[in-house]
């Protein structure tokens, strides 16, 4: 299983660059890295070759990959139309091409995040640098498993428990109607196969984003106030989707400058800007980017002895944080960010009988 790096913070062309000398310091290490970006020329400006959707090598150790939407969805559909087959009698996607299909808005990040997975799944690479958006939708992709999983254990227990579902169930009429349809036996339970199907998917994925051995984000700023606000308010957001943040990488010619109070307890590493086309001076200013990754606080922690859930959320006020609990879950609201959390059985459907905010921790009683 791969490394996989990204970089947050409103600087575009300067988190290109870092992710352009992250991927040739972790290549000159010896590693097999897979540099991945979006349809835009800014990597290939910078790296100076031109890139295309499937990897190619532009240095020892190093490849390249565009991320281009209209293909990763063409390569999807002829697998959707294989799921289809396997439980539809008569499959009716396969009158539809992946060529004539129009990427929809919020599809490019689903595309993005599954090749990554499949990227990470093939054991090519030890390292995978992503370079996206760097902002809030960068963090809803990578909390799409999570927040995917809760629709799918949500939704499914209403549908069970509901009229319908249980007529379906217990009807003995519609089970014949089903089958006729469908290759499968959902008698035993709606829908089993492939939501466990489903369900493997999105758990692999929460279990590596929880992971800072393989999922870590690191903030890129200037000294400019208005970039470092944002990367504060970036660095909140993240921990609503779990993930790990290393450190703060400041693009600066001031070696002097100190932003080590906006960002505390991060480290934080000044690089030089790229010059010339020599990456030599900020690839050696680059961080240790897993060791970094494990010494930051975790986004959560649940202490079942003490009946308590800690949530790290850095860059928000007790004003910015809403905290309510519906169902068997506790939501979390903070940075245009909503998360629901799944707790362990020693504390799920326990009422919270207190919540305070300190020092950039929610802490929650039940």
């Amino acid at each position: 299983m791969a490394l996989i790096l990204t970089f947050l913070g409103k600087s575009g062309i300067a988190r290109s660059k870092i992710a352009i000398a992250a991927a040739k310091l972790l290549a000159n290490q010896g590693k097999r890295v897979l540099l991945a970006g979006l349809a835009e020329p800014t990597l290939p400006i910078l790296l100076g070759t031109s890139l295309t959707p499937d990897p190619q090598e532009i240095a020892p150790n190093l490849q390249a990959v565009q991320f281009q939407s209209s293909v990763l969805l063409e390569r999807n559909w002829e697998e959707a139309k294989k799921l289809e087959a396997q439980y539809l009698r008569t499959p009716i996607f396969k009158e539809v091409y992946g060529q004539e299909l129009v990427v929809l808005p919020g599809m490019d990040n689903a595309l993005a995040l599954n090749a990554i997975r499949e990227y990470d799944a093939s054991g090519k690479y030890d390292a995978i640098i992503y370079d996206g958006t760097g902002d809030s939708s960068t963090l809803r992709m990578l909390g799409m498993p999570e927040s995917m999983s809760w629709y799918v254990r949500r939704f499914r227990q209403l549908f069970v428990n509901s009229d319908l579902g249980k007529t379906i169930t217990e009807s003995p009429l519609i089970q014949p109607l089903i089958t006729s349809f469908f290759n499968v036996n959902w008698t035993a339970d709606n829908f089993a196969q492939p939501t466990n199907q489903v369900n493997n998917f999105l758990e692999q994925g929460k279990d590596a984003i929880a992971d800072p051995h393989r999922v870590a984000a690191f903030l890129v700023t200037t000294p400019d106030p208005i970039d470092v606000a944002n990367s504060r308010f970036l660095w909140g957001t993240a921990q609503q989707v779990g993930l790990t943040i290393g450190g703060v990488i400041l693009v600066s010619a001031e070696e002097n400058t100190n932003l080590s109070e906006e960002f505390t307890p991060l480290p934080v590493s000044i690089v030089p800007d790229v010059s010339n086309g020599e990456w030599q001076p900020l690839i050696d200013a680059l961080p240790n980017f897993v060791a970094q990754a494990l010494q930051a606080p975790k986004p959560i922690e649940i202490d079942v002895h003490n009946r308590q859930v800690r949530l790290f959320l850095p860059g928000f006020d007790k004003k910015q944080v809403k905290l309510t609990q519906y169902g068997p879950e506790v939501t979390v609201e903070a940075g245009d960010q909503r998360r629901n959390i799944f707790l362990p059985p020693a504390l799920s459907g326990r009422p919270i009988t207190g919540a305070k905010f300190q020092n950039n921790y929610l802490i929650i009683s039940f």
